[in-house]
C-alpha cells in the first residue's frame, strides 16, 4: 500500500476508544502504518496520551462514548467513534467521512420474553425505557407519536426490566446472547451500527490539506485490507 505521508510532522491528535473496538481497529492502524508506543498496548495502564511512530502524531485513549466530545470540542482532530455515539451526540462539529466497517452491531428495543407474544408496538402511546441513548430513543419513538420516558443508565441495561425499573430497554445488540440470558427479546430495530472515522469540521476547514491526507491514509488502509 502506498501510505500518504503528507505533512507527517504537523501536530495531529487522534482519539481512539478503549475496549473491544480497539482490538478490531488494530489491523487498520497497522495497515495505515500507525504504530503507537509500547505503553499503548497496556490496557491497564493509567497513561492516556501516547506518542507514535509518525512525527507530530499524538494518540489519546478515551472511553468510546467520549471520543465524539473530544473531537467536537477540539481536544482531538480526528477519532474513531461508533455510529450510536454520533446519533446520540448529534454535534454539527463532527464530520464522519469514512465507515471503518468494524464494531458492527445494531441498536434495538427489547422487552421481557413473556410480554412479546401479546405486545403490539403499534398501539403504544407511552413507554418507559432504560437506555444510555435517551436522545436517540426519544427521536425514535416520537417519529410515530409515542412519548418515551427514559431512565438513563450507563450499563447493566438488561437488569432494568428484571428489577422493575421499566418494561423495555434500548441498547446495542450483537449476538443477542446477553438479552436471552436475561429473559429479553429484541422487538424493534432502530439502526445498524459500525465504527466511523470522525473529523473536527473546523480543523478540516482550517487545515484541509492535512486532514484530508489523514482521511485518505485510513481509506488507503481499508483498501489494502480489502485487496
Amino acid at each position: 500500500m502506498s501510505v500518504i505521508r503528507l505533512a507527517d510532522a504537523e501536530p495531529i491528535r487522534l482519539a481512539l476508544p478503549k475496549g473491544r473496538i480497539l482490538k478490531e481497529l488494530k489491523p487498520i492502524l497497522e495497515a495505515a502504518d500507525i504504530r503507537p508506543e509500547a505503553a499503548f498496548e497496556d490496557g491497564e495502564a493509567r497513561q492516556l496520551r501516547f506518542k507514535a511512530n509518525i512525527p507530530g502524531l499524538e494518540i489519546v485513549r478515551v472511553r468510546s462514548f467520549d471520543v465524539a466530545s473530544f473531537v467536537a470540542f477540539g481536544g482531538a482532530d480526528i477519532g474513531v467513534a461508533g455510529r450510536d455515539v454520533l446519533m446520540e451526540f448529534d454535534d454539527p462539529e463532527v464530520y464522519a467521512p469514512l465507515d471503518l466497517g468494524i464494531g458492527k452491531c445494531r441498536l434495538a428495543v427489547a422487552e421481557p420474553e413473556a410480554m412479546a407474544p401479546t405486545d403490539d408496538p403499534s398501539r403504544w402511546s407511552h413507554v418507559r425505557v432504560a437506555t444510555k441513548y435517551p436522545n436517540v430513543t426519544k427521536r425514535h419513538f416520537a417519529a410515530r407519536g409515542v412519548q418515551a420516558e427514559c431512565i438513563k443508565l450507563n450499563g447493566a441495561m438488561e437488569l432494568a426490566p428484571v428489577l422493575g425499573l421499566c418494561s423495555r430497554i434500548v441498547d446495542l445488540v450483537s449476538t443477542g446472547s446477553t438479552l436471552r440470558a436475561n429473559g429479553l427479546v429484541e422487538i424493534e430495530h432502530i439502526a445498524d451500527i459500525s465504527s466511523l472515522l470522525i473529523v473536527n469540521r473546523t480543523q478540516l476547514k482550517t487545515r484541509p490539506r492535512l486532514l484530508k491526507a489523514w482521511i485518505d491514509r485510513f481509506r488507503s488502509a481499508l483498501d489494502a485490507q480489502a485487496a
